[in-house]
C-alpha cells in the first residue's frame, strides 16, 4: 500500500488566524496524490478534493460503498469529517484540497431553518458543480498570490461553499430574507471604518451584528444589496483614494494603512474599482494642494 503524503498540514502563514488558536474557516493545498491504493487520513475538517490534470482511473471506498470511475479535471470528491476513505490509482494525480470548518456547515444549516444534528455531509464521489469549481479556483488563486483578500474573503467562501454542498443534498424551502436591521448595520459599519487596517473576517462582523456568519452574510447583502467582502473592499478603495489625495504617503503607506496586502494589490483593486491607477490619483495632490 503506498502511503498518502502528508497533505494536510496547518494552513498556510499567509493566511493569518484570528486570534492565537482560530484556523481558518477555509484552507486550500494543491497535492500530489500517488498511484496505488492508500487509506486517506482522518481530519477534523470536511475535504473537498477537486482533481487537476488529465483524466486518471480511480477506485474509491467509504464505508461499504465501493465505486470505480475516472475522475476529470474540475470533479471533485467530498470526504466527511472524521471520516476515511480507501483510494487505488492507476497512476499519480494531483489534487486541490479545500478544507471547510465542521462549523460553516451547521451554520448553514442553522440559516436555512436545518436542526444541525439532523443535517450531516454525505461522502461523494465525481461530482461536478460550476459553483464549487469556481471557489476551488479563487481560493487556489488567493492562495497563489498570498491571500491578498485576506480572512474575510476566505471566510465568505467558507460560507459560499457550505451553502453549496448543503443544496447539492437538501432542497430547502425558500425563505424571504430579512435584512440586518439598521442599528445593526451602522454598527458593523462604524466597526469596518475604525478598522479598515485589519484583516477583518467575516466571524468577527457577524459578532458585531450579534448573528451567526450565514445569517450575518445574507441580511448584510439585503440591506445594503453589497456582499460584505466586496463593501469592506469598496470601503479601502475610497479610504485610499482620499489619502492620496491627501499627499505626504507613499502608494506602499497608503496600501498598508487601507488593509491591502501591498502596493500591488491595492493597485489591482483600484483599477478594478475605480479605473485607475494609485500613481494616477496620487500625482494629483501637489496640484490640488497648490490651489488652496
Amino acid at each position: 500500500m503506498s502511503d498518502r503524503p502528508a497533505c494536510y498540514p496547518e494552513p498556510s502563514d499567509a493566511l493569518p488566524r484570528a486570534g492565537p488558536a482560530r484556523l481558518p474557516q477555509l484552507d486550500v493545498l494543491t497535492s500530489p496524490v500517488p498511484q496505488g491504493r492508500f487509506d486517506s487520513p482522518l481530519d477534523h475538517r470536511h475535504v473537498l478534493c477537486l482533481h487537476l490534470g488529465g483524466p486518471v482511473p480511480v477506485s474509491y471506498r467509504a464505508g461499504r460503498q465501493e465505486r470505480d470511475g475516472v475522475r476529470l479535471h474540475g470533479q471533485f470528491c467530498v470526504v466527511p469529517a472524521g471520516s476515511s476513505t480507501r483510494w487505488t490509482l492507476s497512476r499519480p494525480a494531483t489534487s486541490l484540497l479545500l478544507r471547510l470548518a465542521p462549523s460553516s456547515f451547521g451554520e448553514s444549516a442553522e440559516a436555512i431553518g436545518l436542526r444541525t444534528g439532523n443535517v450531516e455531509l454525505a461522502p461523494a464521489i465525481h461530482i461536478r458543480d460550476p459553483q464549487i469549481e469556481r471557489i476551488g479556483w479563487m481560493m487556489q488563486a488567493e492562495d497563489h498570490d498570498a491571500y491578498p483578500g485576506g480572512r474575510l474573503f476566505a471566510d465568505s467562501l467558507a460560507t459560499a461553499l457550505a451553502a453549496r454542498l448543503l443544496a447539492l443534498q437538501v432542497r430547502p424551502a425558500v425563505k424571504p430574507g430579512r435584512a440586518l436591521p439598521a442599528w445593526r448595520l451602522r454598527h458593523v459599519i462604524e466597526y469596518v471604518e475604525a478598522h479598515l487596517d485589519a484583516d477583518l473576517t467575516l466571524g468577527e462582523l457577524a459578532e458585531i451584528a450579534g448573528f451567526s456568519p450565514s445569517h450575518f452574510k445574507a441580511m448584510f447583502k439585503q440591506a445594503t444589496g453589497t456582499p460584505v467582502h466586496r463593501f469592506v473592499l469598496e470601503r479601502r478603495v475610497e479610504r485610499a483614494r482620499a489619502r492620496l489625495l491627501e499627499g505626504g504617503a507613499s502608494v506602499t503607506q497608503v496600501a498598508l494603512d487601507t488593509g491591502f496586502a501591498h502596493a500591488s494589490h491595492l493597485s489591482r483593486c483600484m483599477r478594478r474599482l475605480l479605473g485607475v491607477h494609485p500613481s494616477q490619483i496620487a500625482a494629483a495632490a501637489p496640484a490640488r494642494a497648490s490651489r488652496r
